[in-house]
This record gives structure tokens, sequence and C-alpha cells, in this order.
């Protein structure tokens, strides 16, 4: 009998071995799942396909489109390997990341606020040639950022869990922050990084300093970033926060100094077919018998 894996599109690859059930996270997905085997998450659909995980006694792997995993952990079953989507995210993130900095950099909510009422007002702006940026996390994502930046001229400054030859460590920061125009976090929710820029570490930054965040929004205090923005000190650009979704009376909305996306660095168009062929290869891995690629839960040894 073929070991039946369920996966979230019909337009890829399945080898002769297996046989696929097809659930996209809308609609409901298929009734009896105790023989799925190896299971591909529907990227951006919420929690309600992860909760499926609990009706799979017979699963073998997951594989998850996403980078950050840490809510998939605590619903494996003891001893099924996950992969993560490492790789998948990076251009779109860095994309995007470089938008919202030369948005912010550039000023262009002014000039799109002048272009509806049709006004021409010329003033010089900042930029990012030449600006200090902190990269807060320099796992693949920071290397993609990076790419941009050093093409626009701007110094680069890497920062890590752990300090190493050309990156700095994340107990560096007290030293670091002083001299950076911007900062760019691109780091997973963990206990360690919830709330790494807090107060003090948001008063340290320089009048007039930008706060990007494409990782998490829980590793920035989002009550110490409103009071910083508020007063005029900071500026912000930020594609995750917490909470999310952001409440619609929340100051963030309305301040100039904020511009503000809804989560949507990973998802753009060059994200699927690389995901698509991502879970092709590890069925393909699967069905061989083969390890899996990005495994973040490896058996202890």
């Amino acid at each position: 009998m073929k070991r039946r894996v369920l996966v979230p599109w019909q337009d890829i690859e399945i080898p002769g071995d297996l046989r696929a059930d097809y659930f996209d996270g809308t609609g409901e997905p298929p009734a009896e799942l105790g023989d799925v085997e190896f299971y591909v998450l529907p990227y951006d659909s919420g929690p309600e396909p992860a909760k499926l995980i609990a009706k799979m006694p017979s699963l073998r792997a997951v594989q998850s489109l996403s980078a950050g995993v840490e809510n998939l952990l605590p619903l494996l079953p003891t001893g099924v390997p996950l992969a993560n989507g490492r790789g998948l995210h990076d251009l779109s993130v860095a994309e995007h990341a470089l938008a919202l900095i030369l948005a912010a950099q550039r000023d262009l909510p002014r000039w799109l606020r002048q272009q509806e009422t049709g006004t021409w007002a010329r003033e010089h702006t900042r930029s990012l040639a030449d600006s200090r940026v902190l990269l807060l996390g320099y796992g693949s994502i920071g290397k993609a950022i990076e790419r941009y930046l050093v093409a626009g001229e701007a110094e680069v400054v890497r920062v890590a869990r752990t300090a190493r030859p050309g990156v700095h460590g994340i107990t560096e920061l007290p030293a670091l922050l002083p001299e950076a125009d911007i900062v760019v976090l691109i780091l997973p929710e963990t206990p360690d990084t919830r709330g790494l820029l807090g107060a003090p570490e948001l008063a340290a930054l320089p009048d007039d300093a930008l706060v990007v965040n494409v990782g998490r929004g829980a590793t920035v205090d989002t009550g110490a970033l409103v009071a910083e923005v508020s007063r005029g000190r900071l500026r912000a650009a930020l594609d995750v926060l917490d909470p999310e979704p952001l409440p619609r009376d929340h100051p963030l909305w309305t301040n100039e100094r904020v511009l503000i996306t809804p989560h949507i660095a990973g998802g753009s168009a060059s994200f699927y077919p690389r995901a698509k062929r991502l879970a092709a290869e590890q069925l393909r891995r699967f069905a061989a018998g083969e390890p899996l690629l990005n495994v973040v839960n490896p058996p202890s040894t």
C-alpha cells in the first residue's frame, strides 16, 4: 500500500510510491487523517492547519514553509522531525526590508500624501548610503539583506547571538546602539529574544534612528517603541508587530514616523515556486528514505 502524504498544492511532483491528498488551508481538510505520514503545512493560513497534527497518529515527518517554527515544536509527537522553510524567504524578506528602509529614509509616505492633494513641496531627505545599519540576526535572511545594503553603500554591522569573526555578539549591543542610524531585526521569537529591544535599548539609539522589524514582533517592546516615536525621537518601519493584528485604535497606525505593513515580507511571487521545489525534494527524500533538509529538531544521539 502506498504511504499517504498531505500537501497544499496539486501541481508538484509526487513520488510513485506515495499517495497524496491536498489541503491548502482553506475549506475543510480531508475527514480521515490517521494514516498520513508526511504533512506539508500550508503557508500563511493561520493556526488551524497546525492543529491537524494531533489527528495524525502515523505521522513521520512535518514540513513547514515558514522559517520560524517555534509555535510548531510543542505540537509535534516525540521523535517526529520538523523541517522548516529555511532559504525560501531570504530574497522576499530582504526585498521587503530594503523597501521599508528606503521608504522611510526617502520619506515616501510624505510624497504619497502630497500626491493625493496635488501638492508640489520639495525637501531633501535622509539616505541609505553612508548610514550605519545594525543587522540583529545574521542567518541566511540577514545575509541576503546585507547584500542589498552593501550595494546601497551602507556600513553594515552584523550582530548575532554569539560573537564570531566579523560578527558581534548580542552582549555588545549597548556599545553598538548609540552609533546606529538604522537597526534591522531579523530574529525568531524565543525567551532570549522576546523584548530584546526594550526601553533601555531604544533609549540608547541616537535621535531620528530608524527601527526596522521583519523578524518577530515580540522582539521589540511595543510600549517602549510607542513612547519613543510619539515624542518624535525615533522612527519605525514594521512588518511584524506585537500584537498581531494591531488593533485598529493603536497609536502606531496614525503616527507619521511609523510605516506599517501587515506581516507580508515573506510572501512575494518568488516564494511559491521555491516552496514547491523544496516540498517536492523533501517528498523525494522521504520516499527514498534519505535525510530531510532543514530539520530543526534532530533526534538525540
